[in-house]
């Protein structure tokens, strides 16, 4: 046989085994690898973050996936199987569970009909809502209350398009100023440039939290939005699905998701020792009650 032959044969057989790796199972590529790979973030608090560089993630969803991967090892009667923390961001999660390079992504990913044409999503583990963050002196509790004001949002984000529809549906003739992150959105609502910062609930308590006078400032307004966030895992994978549903039951039953829920947001939290002070929303509460992984 000529080298290129061989050569041809070589490359031929890698990208048969590299297909067939890629269209096995979740499960089956970790009974085999001997490693379950979770991706994470590193500043998604309290969902998903890193203290320290060189450390394990830490937070919400770390924890319920470590209560996944638990299932996983009693699944497979590998009690020695390790953990592979992948870290991804908002452009590369995704492509990171479609392509193959993590198992499941835990953090705070909202499950919707876009994204999941590429991958799957578990039970929701939290129902963000949209609503706004005000200084208390302002006097604003509705977002009526915006008429002729001045409102800040986040460029890019999903809160920009239901911003404009509470600005028309209302008849407020509100100026929507567009910042370059959360961060500077806030900071123009602590310095008086603009009335309220529209944004997820989680991520406005977080804000207040982290402030230098957190007592100043509420969250206010009724929902506009609903972000299902939920753990992604490769589409089709059904029985890897399962598991991970299976196990988020369980939880909601044995009420260990509730003291998780309350360790997380309802309690001082690292590294600051801040306390989010957001008690389970009624949406959150439902889904205990009647859990579903269909969310629209």
């Amino acid at each position: 046989m000529c080298q290129l032959s061989r050569l041809f044969w070589v490359m031929l057989f890698s990208l048969l085994a590299s297909y067939s790796h890629a269209n096995s199972s979740s499960l089956e590529q970790i009974q085999q690898s001997g490693v379950i790979r979770i991706a994470h973030r590193d500043a998604s608090i309290p969902f998903s973050y890193v203290l320290a560089k060189d450390q394990a993630p830490v937070g919400f969803a770390i924890d319920i996936c470590l209560k996944i991967a638990s299932s996983i090892r009693e699944q497979l009667k590998r009690p020695n199987l390790k953990i592979e923390w992948v870290p991804v961001s908002s452009p590369t999660r995704i492509p990171a569970i479609r392509d193959n390079l993590a198992d499941m992504e835990c953090g705070s990913t909202t499950n919707n009909q876009e994204r999941r044409k590429s991958v799957n999503f578990a039970i929701p583990h939290f129902f963000a809502a949209g609503r706004m963050i005000v200084n208390k002196q302002s006097g604003i509790t509705r977002w009526s209350d915006l008429k002729g004001k001045t409102v800040a949002t986040t460029q890019g984000s999903t809160n920009v398009s239901y911003l404009e529809r509470v600005n028309y549906s209302y008849a407020l003739n509100a100026s929507i100023v567009l910042a370059k992150d959360h961060r500077e959105a806030f900071s123009m609502v602590e310095n008086g440039k603009v009335v309220a910062f529209a944004m997820d609930d989680v991520l406005l308590a977080g804000l207040r939290a982290s402030s230098a006078k957190p007592n100043d400032y509420e969250i206010v307004g009724e929902p506009q939005s609903v972000e299902p966030y939920a753990i992604m895992y490769r589409k089709d994978d059904v029985e890897f699905g399962r598991l991970i549903n299976r196990t988020i039951v369980a939880m909601f039953q044995s009420g260990e998701f509730q003291t998780l829920y309350k360790k997380w947001f309802e309690s001082p939290i690292p590294p600051n020792n801040l306390n989010l002070q957001l008690p389970m929303n009624q949406l959150m509460r439902y889904n205990i009650r009647w859990p579903s992984d269909k969310v629209d």
